[in-house]
This record gives C-alpha cells, sequence and structure tokens, in this order.
C-alpha cells in the first residue's frame, strides 16, 4: 500500500494510521453484530497490528463468543464508537470496525466474505459469488 489510510471516531479522540492493507475483510450477520452496527450486518477488517498506530485514549470491553474464546473491544470514552476487537490470546491481528469514510479509501475496505449468514436478516441480498458461511469462519 503506498499511502497511509488514516481514520478517527466520530468526536476525533481516538484516530488512526494504517500503513497495510487489511488481510481480510468481512461482513458479520450474527445478531451480536447487528447490534453493535445498529444496522442489519458489520464489517471487519482483519489487520496485522504492526500496520497500524493508535492514537488517543481508549477503554475496553470483553465478552464470551459462542466459539468460547474471549472477545475484548478497544472504544472511544467519549462519543462510544467501536474501534477494534482483538482476541487476547492472538498478539498479531486486530479486527478494525472503524474504516474511514472518504471515497478514495472505501474499496479496500469491501467485504469478500459474509460469515454468520444463518442469521442474515432475510431482506438482505449478498452480492452472487461471494464466499458466505452460516457461522464463523473458524
Amino acid at each position: 500500500m503506498e499511502d497511509v489510510i488514516c481514520g478517527s471516531c466520530q468526536c476525533g479522540q481516538v484516530s488512526y494510521e494504517l500503513k497495510g492493507k487489511p488481510k481480510l475483510v468481512f461482513a458479520c450477520h450474527c445478531t451480536e453484530c447487528q447490534k453493535l452496527a445498529t444496522a442489519p450486518y458489520s464489517v471487519t477488517a482483519v489487520i496485522a497490528k504492526q500496520d497500524i498506530e493508535f492514537m488517543g485514549e481508549l477503554r475496553e470491553w470483553s465478552r464470551s463468543s459462542d466459539s468460547g474464546n474471549i472477545n475484548s473491544a478497544k472504544f472511544c470514552p467519549n462519543c462510544g464508537n467501536r474501534i477494534y476487537h482483538f482476541n487476547p490470546e492472538d498478539d498479531l491481528t486486530i479486527k478494525l470496525k472503524l474504516k474511514p469514510v472518504d471515497k478514495a479509501t472505501s474499496a479496500i475496505f469491501e467485504p469478500t466474505v459474509h460469515v454468520w449468514t444463518s442469521e442474515k436478516l432475510e431482506w438482505v441480498q449478498i452480492p452472487a459469488g461471494t464466499k458466505c458461511y452460516p457461522k464463523a469462519l473458524i
């Protein structure tokens, strides 16, 4: 990736610089992600930790996932925007939730995989030929 991609939360207190393309971008249709996104699904970019730098104060929240893993989240304590998720057992990657909204960088955040389609809302249309999984990837 030639250029650094920058993003920030709604209030601007948390920002980041992304220096590498995502390893994977997926749309998750599980009910937890529907709640998180306040939308039919959430979009997550799997990022190598070494490729992203965060600035600003972050707070943390954790819950158990269906797989038994711990799903931890970092968020802005001011505006509440979810910034990223992580598994404390994985030191190499994060799951970026907060993507830039500018058109110049939006294409690299287009989902190529849809997961938890067993919980997908019936009116959501997934593009033909897209990889789909009824539950998680693993």
